[in-house]
């Protein structure tokens, strides 16, 4: 007795057999996943509170404002990111379209005899071809969830490498502004070096000196000259990597940089959600891993699913005229439905269930990395906080300390000038000041890089509803 299966039973047979064996994607690990539930760093908004969106534009320096956008504009860094969102684009689209089915078009002509002794005759046709495979299994909606997840992070990752580019260009203006504002000191000290040895000769070919504190006084001086220069080749090292950043013609960037000469620009403060998990979900790159979560997760399905079987179902309609010639002609509508293709996996050598074996261990890895990003967001905005309260407990000393360092070497010079102090007292006095108001400059720059620091620890301004904006999610 021969035997066989209808359309319809083999359709409904594989039904059962993909209800029986459904995958289903592995659990992802929320943004509620454990942190600390407090910070342990003294949060630092003691000043206006801005919205991050638009931080960049709120300092009182809009060069540093243009800079930044010149930067992302010329970027290396963000040009790879975009590219990475276009293949993820396109594979989004391309693992949408698997789930639907696929319509060709289909025209041929052809001209000749059929067989011996038949008359020479042509034939022409035009067809619609379809095809879809059914995805009992979901491995085509599981390929497709990995790739909107993968376009999701790419955005997210592209948001991540805008702010990196920023900050590492408002850090290299940063440290060119302090750098101009330690030249303008080392010129000053260098003035007075200079003048101290002119009096100290002075006093020496008169007697009123011996000869080695004139050479001392000439060293000294010496040395002052040493340090600007040192200074100098410091910012013209920032000048060039501030033209490399941001593709600025140089001698423009120069003449911009002069009309706001070692000043250095004042960050806009903003305020830092009280409960740390609030921050992590502002974060793109704790978002950009959580969506490599949800890839693994895809893929291990799509690998599970693609150990059973595959059903796929082809269909046609065309219009077909065959003439002979001086005879008849005919012509008409020819259909097929089918046939329905089950591709039943038998042997492999095991590369299936190994390819599902790596895919579960990704999903693993993954989960990791994502719990590994969790607590490193947590330092990077601890750190941030730790260091702005350090510089905001240092800043009322480190003014004291100048103006006090100030006040005590305009005494020993004007000592030294009426001959009751040593130049070893003024030099010492002289190098107190000296380093009390670099480290000054030091302070005022590093508060402000921690500003920095805690604007890129907190996300940027990203947000996931404006992801969801820019990929139509």
């Amino acid at each position: 007795m021969n035997s066989s299966l209808s359309l319809p039973g083999i359709v409904l047979a594989a039904a059962l057999l993909a209800g029986c064996a459904s995958i289903k994607p592995p659990p992802l690990p929320g943004v509620d996943a454990p942190v600390a539930t407090q910070w342990h760093a003294p949060r630092a908004h003691d000043g206006r509170v801005d919205e991050l969106a638009h931080w960049w534009g709120q300092f009182n320096d809009p060069l540093m404002a243009s800079l930044i956008e010149d930067g992302q504009y010329v970027s290396g860094t963000l040009a790879q990111a975009f590219a990475r969102i276009s293949d993820a684009q396109a594979a989004r689209v391309g693992g949408i379209a698997a789930l639907l089915p696929s319509l060709d078009a289909v025209m041929d002509a052809s001209r000749g005899r059929s067989e011996l002794g038949s008359a020479l005759g042509s034939s022409s046709a035009a067809n619609l071809q379809a095809s879809w495979e059914l995805d009992l299994f979901g491995a085509n909606r599981a390929a497709a969830e990995a790739a909107q997840a993968r376009l999701e992070a790419g955005l997210a990752d592209w948001h991540d490498a805008r702010v990196s580019v920023a900050a590492e260009i408002a850090t290299t203006y940063i440290e060119l502004r302090a750098c101009e504002a330690q030249v303008v000191q080392a010129e000053l000290d260098a003035q007075s070096r200079d003048e101290t040895s002119r009096l100290t000769d002075l006093m020496a070919d008169g007697g009123f000196q011996s000869p080695a504190e004139a050479d001392l006084a000439a060293a000294s001086a010496a040395q002052g000259h040493v340090t600007l220069a040192e200074r100098r080749g410091q910012c013209e090292n920032l000048i060039k990597s501030l033209v490399a950043l941001t593709a600025r013609d140089e001698p423009q960037l120069r003449s911009e940089l002069a009309a706001a000469d070692a000043q250095l620009p004042q960050p806009a403060e903003f305020n830092v959600a009280a409960v740390p998990a609030q921050v992590l979900v502002q974060r793109p790159d704790i978002y950009a891993a959580a969506r490599d979560v949800v890839v693994a997760s895809a893929e291990s399905a799509e690998a599970q699913a693609l150990r059973w079987p595959r059903v796929t179902l082809n269909g046609s309609i065309g219009s077909t005229r065959i003439k002979e010639q001086g005879g008849a002609s005919s012509n008409g509508t020819l259909w097929t439905v089918g046939p329905v293709a089950v591709t039943l996996p038998l042997f492999d050598g095991g590369t299936r269930r190994a390819n599902a074996k790596a895919a579960e261990v990704r999903y693993e890895v993954a989960t990791v990395v994502y719990a590994e990003r969790l607590r490193n967001a947590i330092r990077d905005v601890e750190t941030a906080l730790v260091s702005l309260q350090s510089t905001a407990t240092r800043g009322d000393s480190a003014r004291r300390a100048v103006e006090r360092f100030e006040r005590s070497f305009r005494a020993v010079e004007s000592r030294y000038r009426v001959g009751t102090a040593s130049l070893f007292e003024l030099e010492d006095a002289r190098r107190s000041m000296v380093s009390a108001r670099v480290a000054l400059i030091e302070l005022q720059r590093e508060r402000i890089a921690s500003w920095i620091s805690l604007y890129r620890a907190v996300g940027g301004g990203w947000s996931a509803a404006a992801l969801e904006q820019i990929s139509g999610v």
